[in-house]
Formats: C-alpha cells, structure tokens, sequence
C-alpha cells in the first residue's frame, strides 16, 4: 500500500509540476531591456502610432457627422448636404481602414523581428554556456524559454505600445466629443465608469490567469506526453502502460476542468461588459428624451442624443484595451523572468578579454596539480598530475564515475579546473582562444549524438569543407562505408533525428567518422567502441593505427582489450592517477590495473 501511495504522489506531481510562474510583478528594469530591441525601429514605431491617431479620428468623425445629417437634413428635411455628408462618411470610414490595415502590417513585421532579435540573442548566449548550465536543467525547461515564453511577448511587441498610446488620446478625444456635443449627456454617461472600471480591471486580470493556468496544465500534458513517448520502449519492457493512461487521463481532466472554470468566468465579463453599457445607454435616454423637451438653453437635438449613444458604445473599446495592456505586461514579466533569467546567466567558459590564438597544436599535454570538481561538495580529481609527449596514445581506465570523462572534459575545456592548470604546448588553456583550441581537437563523446539530415551531413559536421570523398574516405576508416552503401540511398539516406534508424553501434561508426575527418591535432575517443561488435572493433583498431599515428589521442574504453597497444595506460580512480604505464608494465606490476584486466578476463570466460 505504502507504494502504490508513494507511486501515486509521484504521479500527481508529474501532472501538475510546472515551474512557470502565471504572472510576475512589473518590472521597470525588464521593460526598459525589453524595449532596447525597439530602437531600430522607432521611425516605425513613431509612424505606426500617427497612422493609428489618424485612423482614431477618421473612425470618430462618423458619429459627428451623422449628428449632422439628423440636425441639418433629415429632421428640417434640407438634404442639400446629404450627399456631401454621405461622402465624407465614406472616406472617414476608408480611410480609417486603410490607416488600421497599414498599422497591422507594419507592426506585425516590425514586431516579428525584434522578436527575432531577441530569440537569436537567447539562443547564441545558450551556445556560448557551459556544461555546468545544462547540467542542471533539462533541454525541454531550456526549450520552453526560447520558443513559448518568446512568443508570448509577440502581442505585446506588435500591439501593447502603439494600441496603449492611440488608445490614451482616443479616449480623450472621445471624451472630449461627448462634452462638446452636449455637457450634461456626457457626465450622465461618465456615471457608469467607476462599474466599468471594476468589471475591467478586476474581472479582465482574473479571466487571463485562469486561461494562463489552463495553458500551463496544457504545457505539463505535453512535457508528460513528449517524456512517455521518448521512453515508450521502457514503457512496453517494465509494463507501464496501465499506470501511465491513469496519469494522461487525470492529467487531461486536469485541463478540462480548469478549462470550464475559464469559460465560466469568461463568459460571465462579456455580459457583464453588455450590462454596463445598457446601464449607460438607458441613463443616456433617459435625461435625453428629457431634455428633448426642454426648451432653451437645456434642450437638445435627436442628432445629438444619437451622437452620444454612439460615442459612448466606442468609449468601452479603448478602456477595455487597455486593461487588456496591463494582463499582457503581468503575463509579459513572467515571460521576461525567465528569459532574462539565462540571458543573465554568466558564460562560466569564455575566452579571457584580448586571448590570442592558440598556435597548431604539437600535442604536449600537461596536468599541474589539477584539483576539481562538479560542485563545490564534490571533488573528483585531487592534485592530478602527468606529462603526455606529442603523438601518445594515452588509455584511460578505471571504475565507473572515477574521473576518466572529467580528464578529457578538462583538456578541452568544457568545465575549467578549481586549482592548478591544464596546459597543451605549454600554454595554459585558460589563457588562449577557446574557439581556436576546440577547433584543433576531435571527440567522440560517449554519448553519441546524430542530427537530422543525410549520413553525409553527419560525418561533414566537424568539417564543413571537407569534399564527399573525404568523408567517403573516413568512413572507409571505420569500416562504417560498407552498412552505409547498403542504405537505399548510400551517403545521401535520411536519418531522424538522434539517428532512430541506426542501431547503437552504426551510430558510433558515423561519429567515429565524423571525428576522424576533422584531422585534429589531438583526438579524444570516449567509450568510442562501447557498443561495437568485436570483429568491427579488431578492423577499427587497424584503421586506427595509421589513424593515431603521429597524433595525441585519449582512448576510455572499458574493454581493455581495445587499449593494450596505447603508449601509457593510466588507471584513474580515488581522485588520482593510480597507476600509469604500458599493458606490460602495469601487468607485470600485479597491481590495480592487473586486477581490473583478470577480472574482466574472468567475467568473460564465465560467459
């Protein structure tokens, strides 16, 4: 019982776990960095807000001119102006339209790219952050900041400002045509907006959270749909399919759920909004029937009472604008949050101010007293130390998490040492171009990785000028050219991304490829044969002999049979370098090394 409660609490919290936040406080600051992206483009802005002001106006001369028509020709029955009238209706309406259509179309393109701008400016700080960052949150998290909390921003970019402004003057102007048309109408009308204020800025907040928080479960289902349809496999072998429905299904309730709640609320603004008005209306009748009779001074026109109750229908839409300017910025600030969250985040790895080029690499590599860590509670190397000559084969062995994949992380300076130095050629790899000493490298990391696209774009990848027989070449290397030719379309085959039609072992030969093209001065191979057969493995050691000549090369391989022919074989483990030599050496020595090769010549006997 205690594990299915455990397994139940797990599950519920697969649901609902979602760290975006519904709305933020606004934040001066964010708004001004926001906005930063909008100076190249203020011509357009400042021509977009004239053109909606002008587009205000021609939409408002309508009721005014229509009072016109009622007072001056319909009621005394002189119609020598209405075709005049008519006309100037026509074009106010025109050209009102045309103002709106231009104003869309120049704020969408301008708004798309500064949200381009800014999604570029994310994503390239992303490529410059080191491992440390990734280490601690998931790509998926990563990937919502790029792609939803951007897009969030684009109504903003596109409408807040220019709308916010135009909406401003427009209820001025209207407020203002209301009291020239007649005084005491238009206080009468601006009775009813301390209710509209309410409904607006009160209801109109309430009904965006809830419809962020039915996006937000929405967002949960699919991060849970995308994690069970990426591990179905596992799904299928531990039979899971029974308890992963019941999460989707009280998942999916989850959704419909908050959704009624939010059409619920919803719907209960719009008729509220309708009430107001009538409200509105019905006063506006009421003292202006009234004052219809009067006589004097007091009395008013059929025009003028018809005038009001269009301007006051038109008084609703710029307010209820701009209450909908102030949920966007609170939805906005969440959004910016998180953006400015990794835009803030310092590049850990970066080249030092001025640091020049590292000159080609002879292949000298140097661990002074090298002491680190993943955190500040771990230490996973000590005090390291060892010199490798240009053109070794260094072995790296020893038990799993003991600091062998730390060591080449290191040389190329994925993560940069608490203490001591790692030097290459003497300079200190801190001190250089990073760009510059990652570019004189090859790795084939023990994950390995295949992007969308053709073979021949896979193996090109650490090469982009290499010719097609290059890398035809480099995969001969490998033995990887023979699988690859069986493929209906050899070189040119579509692979999906991470290679889902490649098996384990296929996937490492492109990568081994794709590393060997590169040519670089130092070659880093971990658990590159991890998942090989062994007779493709005896043909990838011949290749590489050739390969590997002349060249500084780390090998972790776990098969120690792969290593027996490297220069020095350091066996890692305790925060140190245990033991370091030849395959002969070391044996002969009986210690760490010897035990770790009797062992796993055991195991394999035993098999």
């Amino acid at each position: 019982m205690a594990n299915v409660e455990t397994r139940d609490k797990r599950d519920k919290r697969l649901r609902i776990t979602d760290d975006e936040v519904i709305e933020a406080p606004i934040n001066p600051k964010y708004i001004r960095r926001l906005f930063q992206y909008a100076k190249p483009y203020k011509s357009k802005i400042v021509l977009s807000v004239i053109v909606m002001l002008l587009a205000s106006v021609a939409n408002l001369a309508s009721p005014l001119i229509m009072q016109m028509a009622l007072d001056d020709c319909i009621v005394p029955q002189n119609f020598t102006m209405l075709p005049w009238l008519a006309l100037a209706i026509t074009v106010s309406s025109t050209l009102a339209a045309l103002c709106v259509r231009w104003k869309i179309k120049l704020m969408d393109i301008t708004g798309r790219k500064m949200l381009a701008t800014l999604r570029e400016d994310l994503f390239n700080h992303i490529q410059e952050l080191g491992f440390d960052f990734f280490d601690s949150r998931s790509a998926g998290k990563i990937m919502v900041r790029v792609i939803n909390d951007v897009n969030s921003l684009l109504d903003l970019f596109t409408n807040g400002v220019v709308n916010a402004l135009t909406n401003v003057v427009t209820v001025f102007i209207i407020a203002g045509l209301m009291l020239y048309l007649h005084v005491g109408l238009a206080l009468v009308s601006f009775a009813v907006l301390p209710l509209l204020a309410a409904l607006i800025f009160i209801l109109k907040p309430h009904i965006t959270r809830t419809w962020r928080k039915v996006r937000a479960k929405i967002s949960s289902m699919n991060g849970y749909l995308h994690e069970c349809l990426s591990g179905v496999r596992v799904t299928q072998a531990y039979v899971r399919e029974e308890e992963n429905c019941e999460t989707f299904r009280q998942t999916n309730r989850d959704i419909v759920s908050s959704w009624m709640h939010a059409i619920r609320i919803n719907n209960a603004f719009w008729p509220g909004l309708e009430l107001v008005s009538c409200i509105g209306n019905i006063l506006i009748y009421f003292f202006g029937v009234q004052w219809m009779h009067a006589t004097g001074d007091a009395a008013i026109s059929v025009g003028v009472l018809t005038g009001m109750i269009w301007y006051l229908g038109r008084f609703w839409q710029p307010l209820n604008q701009l209450s909908n300017l102030f949920t966007q910025l609170l939805v906005a600030m969440a959004s910016l949050e998180r953006i400015y969250d990794i835009m803030d985040t310092p590049v850990s790895i970066k080249s030092k101010e001025g640091a020049p080029k590292l000159p080609p690499i002879k292949g000298t590599v140097d661990f002074e007293n090298v002491v680190f860590g993943y955190d500040t509670n771990q230490t996973v190397l000590d005090g390291v130390s060892f010199h490798v000559d240009p053109g070794q084969t260094i072995a790296l062995v020893g038990p799993t998490g003991a600091g062998k994949s730390t060591v080449v992380n290191l040389i190329t300076r994925f993560y940069d040492v608490r203490s001591g130095a790692v030097k290459i050629d003497g300079h200190d790899i801190r001190d250089v171009d990073l760009r510059s000493l990652r570019e004189q490298m090859g790795i084939m990391m023990q994950d390995t990785f295949i992007f969308s696209g053709t073979i021949m774009d896979n193996i090109r990848y650490g090469r982009l000028d290499a010719t097609d027989e290059e890398c035809i070449a480099a995969a001969r290397e490998v033995n990887a050219h023979d699988f690859i030719m069986r493929m209906e379309k050899g070189y040119e085959t579509e692979v999906n991304e991470r290679g889902s039609r490649l098996s384990v072992g296929q996937k490492q030969l492109i990568a081994f490829a794709r590393a060997l093209l590169a040519d670089p001065a130092i070659l880093i191979l971990d658990e590159a044969t991890a998942a090989i057969d062994t007779h493709t493995e005896i043909l990838i050691q011949k290749a590489l002999e050739k390969v590997l000549e002349g060249r500084t090369s780390f090998v972790i391989a776990h098969r120690l049979s792969t290593i027996r022919q490297a220069d020095c074989i350091m066996v890692v483990a305790d925060g140190g370098i245990l033991e370091a030599g030849t395959h002969d050496e070391l044996m002969a020595k009986k210690g760490h090394y010897y035990h770790l090769t009797q062992a796993q010549y055991a195991f394999l006997e035993a098999l």
